[in-house]
Parts: C-alpha cells; structure tokens; sequence
C-alpha cells in the first residue's frame, strides 16, 4: 500500500510511487531527484508540509506538493 509523503513513517527509507503534480512540477522535482522509484526518507512533518531526504541532500515540501508523493 502507498501513502502520501505527509503521512509517511519518519526516517525509513521509502520509494517513490507516484507523483500526480502536473509536468512542469515534476520536471522540478526530477532536477532535486524525486522521481518514481526513488529513494526518499522523511525527517519530519508539521502542518502537511514534510522535511525530506533526497540523495544526501535535505528538502522542504510544502502541503500541495507534500500531499501528491506517494510512496511506499
């Protein structure tokens, strides 16, 4: 079963699933290096909006995007 990423377990390792965001957004979140079966890990969450690692790197999603990532 997937689940949005503002609903996900802290610090797991989880993968990518989905990513209902239109095109240009996904283009930007390809350039950070979220794309379908990607590995993502959240730190934290507050408010809908999630703090994420992505390949060593640290992101902030805000609530719009934070709850259209689904991982796994």
């Amino acid at each position: 079963t997937y689940m949005p990423i503002v609903l996900a377990p802290l610090n797991e390792e989880l993968t990518v699933i989905k990513i209902l965001l239109d095109d240009k957004t996904k283009k930007h979140l390809e350039s950070l290096g979220i794309t379908i079966n990607s590995k993502i890990k959240v730190l934290s969450t507050s408010g809908g909006n999630a703090i994420c690692v992505v390949k060593e790197g640290r992101l902030a999603l805000d609530k719009t995007v934070a709850t259209k990532i689904f991982v796994a």
